[in-house]
């Protein structure tokens, strides 16, 4: 459109940037999606989508240099050769760790949806009535029966795999066919039922993996190359499912390398008219102007472009009238579990490489269970074999090692807890003006820790896990607890949370700013909870919900 104007501007590309992208073009709003990274086309961008360990230089492991180049990254998993330049160069792109934070990142068009686990899970009353039960932080402004249809209606598009278990604390919804267990996890599952009489359960995941076919997409091929991009279109990502949806609108417009320094905002009017832009290619600035704005960078990089606007009226920010904004940050903490040797079934296999794997929905303080410490916990893990290196221990080179190498090894079961993290008020984001980034712009600092509850909490997510195992009749069960350092569940929540008040919150029940009724804030920001489920879906359900509010509030003339 003409000088730089449009209908809807939309900040971030990643899961719930690409929704808001589909249902405000859909609506027939002119949209821009602006995203700071580069350009990931679908398919042709995929370029190690079929490559195996040994097509790599270094086998798919991290060299020296690449240590060296990526300090943060290398702190877990994500350190690899096969899709490197999918993750934030941390040289480039520094923050500031008061307390330690690991922040793994994906800057390009896509974020992190091509990079994400896909567990898709609704949130419960349980979770929406926690805060109010518990005198903690504030009250969610709605509960689960305003949110559920929106569940649904994004479930359908995306396209979740899983069954419908007809448990309280974890919504059913409008699921495609499971994957199914291994032998070994239906078995574990029926003891687990058995021994605890109903009262924990264990289900196959959840999963945005498709198993039946959707328009321009193929159902999964348990191929389990998830996050190098898909082929099939067989995962939700943006560029498999809401980026065609909303390009098919002509509606669309999309500019990669463009990072929004800060959100324009007219005083008079008390509103935002548009945002200001840092081309990341050649350091140009432009203006875009807009009658609607969806912040969706990621929680902390949404608190950061919103510290950054209008702080001529608000010196902390756009937003940060509350005292809220930056605040109340969430992450699930992980790194604590159990696994052992599982005997028998020697005559089965796995079928394929699923991509996906068992879920323990939360049982903690529910039901009349009642803990020393609040919330609870689920686990993710799964049974299956590894090779048969058991009984050629003392070999490491020769034909035997190789034979061995290709025998199937004993079973295993392995369960890693994924806890709720509560929202305290002094775990916080700032702006560090002391230190910029490769463009000259101010980072954030980290003030994030997990705490008391949580550490009492991990001694259940640990015991249980043993517990559960050896009831099972696992084998050689050990117990771990390792690295629960927030950041590494890459489920970031909070920094502008919704509720009933703007004293004492960042955005209302419609994910709107409160100082700023037409900017949406729908990524992980809004979060007043964390819950202990993986949160994505409800990114995609609550920004679906606020779209529509959206486009119904400008057809009013309200914004």
């Amino acid at each position: 459109m003409a000088d730089n104007t449009f209908d809807a501007i939309v900040i971030g590309s990643g899961i719930s940037g690409g929704w808001a992208a589909k249902e405000l073009t859909e609506k027939g709003l002119k949209t821009i999606m602006l995203e700071r990274g580069k350009q990931i086309e679908h398919v042709k961008d995929y370029v190690n989508a079929q490559k195996e360990a040994w097509d790599y230089p270094h086998h798919n492991r991290a060299t020296v240099q690449m240590k060296k180049d990526y300090p943060v990254l290398k702190r877990d998993y994500p350190l690899n050769e096969s899709n490197l330049d999918w993750w934030v160069n941390d040289q480039e792109s520094p923050y500031t760790e008061i307390k330690r934070f690991d922040w793994f990142r994906g800057y390009h068009v896509g974020g992190r949806s091509l990079l994400w686990g896909r567990q898709s899970y609704r949130l419960s009353d349980f979770d929406f009535e926690a805060n109010a039960k518990d005198g903690i932080a504030i009250d969610w402004p709605l509960r689960y029966q305003e949110i559920a249809p929106w569940y649904d209606y994004v479930e359908k598009f995306a396209g979740i795999s899983g069954n419908r278990d007809g448990l309280p604390q974890l919504p059913d919804g409008h699921f495609m066919p499971p994957m199914d267990m291994t032998c070994v996890e239906k078995d574990v599952a029926g003891r687990i039922k058995e021994h605890y009489k109903g009262a924990r359960s264990m289900i196959i995941g959840r999963t945005a993996n498709i198993t039946e076919p959707l328009p321009g997409r193929t159902n999964c091929q348990y191929r389990n190359k998830c996050w190098l991009g898909c082929p099939f279109g067989a995962y939700f990502s943006t560029q498999s499912s809401t980026l065609p949806a909303a390009m098919k609108t002509g509606n669309l417009t999309l500019r990669p390398w463009s990072i929004v320094t800060k959100i324009l905002y007219d005083k008079d009017k008390k509103k935002a008219t548009g945002v200001e832009v840092l081309d990341a290619e050649t350091n140009q600035t432009i203006v875009y102007k807009a009658k609607i704005i969806f912040l969706n960078a990621s929680t902390l990089n949404s608190a950061w472009i919103l510290m950054n606007s209008a702080t001529d009226i608000w010196p902390d920010g756009l937003g940060s009238s509350s005292g809220e904004l930056g605040h109340n940050i969430m992450d699930h903490h992980l790194g604590v579990g159990a696994g052992g040797r599982v005997e028998g079934y020697e005559d089965k296999y796995t079928y394929g490489r699923r991509a996906n794997g068992i879920y323990i929905p939360r049982y903690r303080n529910l039901f009349g269970d009642k803990r020393d410490y609040l919330r609870g916990f689920g686990y993710q893990g799964g049974a299956g074999r590894g090779r048969g290196l058991a009984s050629a221990e003392e070999l490491s080179i020769g034909a035997d090692y190789k034979e061995a190498l290709s025998q199937p090894g004993s079973w295993y079961m392995n369960i890693g807890g994924f806890g709720e993290t509560l929202p305290y008020h002094e775990n916080k984001v700032t702006l560090d003006k002391t230190r910029k980034d490769k463009w000259g712009l101010n980072v954030l600092a980290m003030d994030i820790e997990y705490k008391d509850n949580e550490k009492r909490m991990r001694k259940d997510m640990m015991n249980d896990a043993v517990e559960m195992l050896e009831a099972c009749g696992v084998k050689d069960v050990k117990g771990h607890d390792g690295d629960g350092t927030l950041g590494r569940g890459i489920h970031e929540m909070g920094a502008a949370r919704m509720g009933k008040d703007p004293k004492t919150s960042v955005l209302n029940k419609f994910n709107q700013v409160w100082d700023a009724p037409n900017v949406f804030v729908t990524d992980g920001s809004f979060m007043t909870s964390a819950s202990c489920v993986n949160p994505s879906l409800g990114y995609m359900a609550f920004t679906a919900r606020a779209a529509d509010h959206a486009v119904s509030e400008l057809k009013k003339g309200n914004l």
